[in-house]
């Protein structure tokens, strides 16, 4: 673990101190995913389940039980896909904020307990559990069946007995829940939501040893936390009659409110995800993080991966994050209605929010689109949504959410596939989970470390603190062939960050250098820099927004098969030597594959700053768009001044130099960017070995990048 920064850990402080201090209550969680970077299959690069991934996720668990005592773990109901028989499996850990035990006495998980149970003792367990229930104010019948998990109680929280029907109700026989599949309209319990609580329990083949066999309770819905809180109680003084003192706990999601930390790990495609109890405040979010870090580290998983060009990429995951607040009706955006109306907004004025921290897939078909990454009447639509909410002076929730999710889609209509998805603020469709007042920021990539993660999280906490109190940015952007074009290039995505952190800044909210330091930290873009005669040259890895294969994607099942074999490079030029004599940089000849490069004079730390984008083929894809376009790399520059006899020529390879093989993956980011480097090859060379500047043909040049494929 790297040491700690005290500068960082102040700003933190610093922060939440001021959100405070206005009375604000932000809540924030967040989804970080982790891989095992070294392994080459299918279940850690591109498969959701697999041989060892549960294995792992275990152990993660496992290291999170010892650092919480008090907690319980939960092997409940997971997510289910469309081509997928049965739903993934869910490892919880539910726990009180307070860190007292739930119940005194309960049995714990196989995973951490010493103990073993005989099928005998659980049947003691049942025979103690049911009159325990059925008292109270609670009323209680137990009986059996002769199928899987067939000891049953059902359980009625009122005054009111039995009737005759409700015991011959045949939903009392159903089957595990974790056992068949999912229906189209999600898992609900029928019988909890008529007040009627199925317990069911039985000897459960462990999954990694199907020999052993372990006792097991599936827990129905509970409706609240006081409710499910009672029953524990009540389980607890069974096993302690019974001398049960193992158990999995498994069923349907228990119900959380501020008072509990609920803390899922599950499977997703490369990677294991770990979705956080949400944190009060940013100095909880940094300490949990960075313990889940470090556990994660011990059990070999990483946040990243290290390709072997030396390429360092994310999880596969993603990385996103979740805003609301200790409750759905005091979530701030409820609490202060136009604050999401202006979060939309905000978003759109600034793209750096959009594609500083985002993974490499980016665009209208990638995981986050933008809202103006929709087709075109969308956007003034959007407009017109946005002007009738901001007329409503107390809009309700649903109002809210009504108005503004037909616009935060993707170009299917896809509602979680979105920048901002806001399925979980207030949507009476999505049984259970629909109504918490939530909004999740899906463009971020995962991060790296625990302070990176939480960098991010306390940008995004305060921009939503300034929204809460003022609007910052009234008006949509169309920012048409711009958006793309522009803010592709690092160098003007970081203006756009520049301007952001002013904006908080002026609102009393600026994150500290400590943090901004973090999240202006682009180091890992560049892929070679060169001094030269009183200049410097850098090229750095741009954004590129991949197209849809249309006719591809109709015959792979559906997915969204996108041609990820344009690249798009940014070249940056400035003086050195002389800071005074940047204008005589104009005179220089900067070439990309013989084409001369119009540069873009810009300011940045009062200094002139050159600027273009680069874009080309850098490989041929089994299957993708434009066939007659061959692989246009390695990528050659060519940099010379006006009255020099010598220049550098600058081959930029996209695999080892000498087309060598690599020597496995990089063991270390260290060595990844020395492979980077060495791919970034200099030459000096005579004026006369260079090629005649030529200018690109129309079209293939714009105001921000050259295409060299229309060249």
């Amino acid at each position: 673990m790297e040491p700690q920064d005290s500068n960082f850990d102040a700003a933190v402080e610093a922060h939440d101190r001021e959100i405070q201090k206005r009375k604000l209550d932000i809540w924030v969680g967040a989804e970080p995913t982790f891989t095992n970077r070294l392994s080459q299959n299918p279940e850690w690069l591109s498969d959701a389940l697999g041989k060892t991934k549960y294995g792992y996720a275990l152990g993660v668990l496992r290291r999170l039980k010892q650092q919480h005592a008090n907690a319980l773990i939960l092997r409940t109901l997971g997510r289910q896909y469309a081509n997928e028989d049965y739903p993934r499996w869910n490892l919880g850990l539910y726990q009180r904020r307070d860190g007292q035990p739930l119940a005194i006495g309960l049995p714990a998980d196989p995973l951490i307990s010493e103990h073993t149970a005989t099928a005998q003792t659980l049947t003691d367990f049942w025979h103690q559990l049911q009159p325990l229930l059925d008292s109270e104010g609670w009323h209680a019948r137990s009986f059996e069946l002769q199928q899987p998990m067939g000891m049953r109680i059902l359980l009625r929280i009122d005054q009111q007995p039995f009737d005759t029907d409700s015991q011959r109700d045949p939903r009392l026989g159903r089957p595990s829940i974790q056992d068949h599949p999912v229906p189209i309209s999600g898992a609900e319990d029928d019988l909890a939501s008529e007040g009627f609580y199925l317990v069911t329990l039985g000897m459960l083949a462990d999954k990694q040893e199907p020999l052993r066999f372990h006792p097991c309770i599936e827990i129905p819905a509970f409706a609240t936390v006081a409710l499910f809180m009672d029953f524990l109680q009540r389980v607890a003084q069974a096993a302690q009659h019974s001398g049960l003192q193992s158990l999995i706990w498994r069923g349907f999601p228990p119900p959380v409110d501020e008072h509990i930390a609920w803390t899922t790990i599950t499977p997703d495609p490369a990677v294991v995800e770990v979705n956080q109890a949400p944190a009060s405040c940013v100095s909880e979010f940094l300490q949990s993080n960075r313990q889940l870090f470090a556990l994660a580290a011990e059990e070999s998983l990483a946040p990243y991966r290290l390709q072997y060009t030396g390429q360092i990429s994310d999880s596969g995951g993603g990385g996103q994050f979740t805003l609301g607040g200790p409750d759905p009706l005091r979530s701030p955006f409820f609490k202060a209605p136009q604050l999401l109306p202006r979060l939309i907004r905000y978003l759109n004025n600034h793209p750096v929010l959009s594609y500083w921290f985002a993974p490499s897939y980016l665009g209208s078909y990638s995981q986050s689109p933008r809202a103006d990454e929709n087709v075109r009447e969308s956007l003034s639509e959007l407009g017109l949504a946005l002007y009738h909410l901001s007329r409503v002076e107390h809009p309700e929730p649903e109002f809210i959410w009504r108005s503004l999710s037909p616009f935060l889609v993707d170009t299917s209509g896809n509602a979680h596939r979105s920048e901002l998805n806001i399925e979980k603020l207030w949507n009476p469709y999505l049984p259970g989970r629909g109504c918490l007042g939530l909004v999740e920021f899906r463009a971020f990539r995962m991060s790296h470390d625990a302070e990176s993660m939480t960098s991010i999280a306390l940008l995004l906490r305060s921009i939503v603190a300034m929204l809460s109190e003022r609007d910052v940015r009234p008006e949509l952007v169309d920012w048409g062939s711009r958006l793309h074009d522009r803010f592709s290039l690092p160098f003007y995505l970081r203006q756009d960050l520049d301007q952001v952190l002013q904006e908080l800044d002026d609102a009393g909210l600026h994150p500290g250098a400590a943090v901004t330091q973090r999240i202006g930290d682009d180091s890992s873009r560049l892929l070679g820099q060169i001094e030269f005669s009183g200049v410097r040259l850098e090229v750095s890895q741009a954004l590129e927004f991949w197209p849809l294969l249309g006719d591809a994607a109709t015959h792979t099942g559906g997915s969204r098969l996108v041609d990820a074999s344009t690249s798009r490079l940014q070249v940056t030029l400035r003086a050195t030597a002389n800071p005074d004599a940047a204008t005589d940089l104009r005179d220089w000849i900067l070439m990309a594959a013989s084409y001369r490069l119009s540069l873009r004079a810009e300011q940045h730390d009062n200094e002139t700053v050159y600027v273009k984008g680069v874009r080309y083929r850098s490989f041929e894809p089994f299957a993708g768009l434009h066939p007659g376009i061959g692989a246009q790399g390695p990528i050659v520059l060519y940099l010379i001044g006006p009255a020099a006899e010598t220049g550098l020529r600058i081959t930029l390879h996209e695999w080892q130099p000498q087309r060598l093989p690599y020597d496995g993956l990089p063991v270390s980011v260290e060595q990844a960017k020395q492979r980077i480097y060495e791919r970034f090859v200099v030459e000096q060379i005579r004026r006369a070995e260079f090629p005649p500047a030529l200018a690109p043909p129309a079209g293939a040049q714009t105001d921000y990048c050259l295409d060299l494929r229309r060249c």
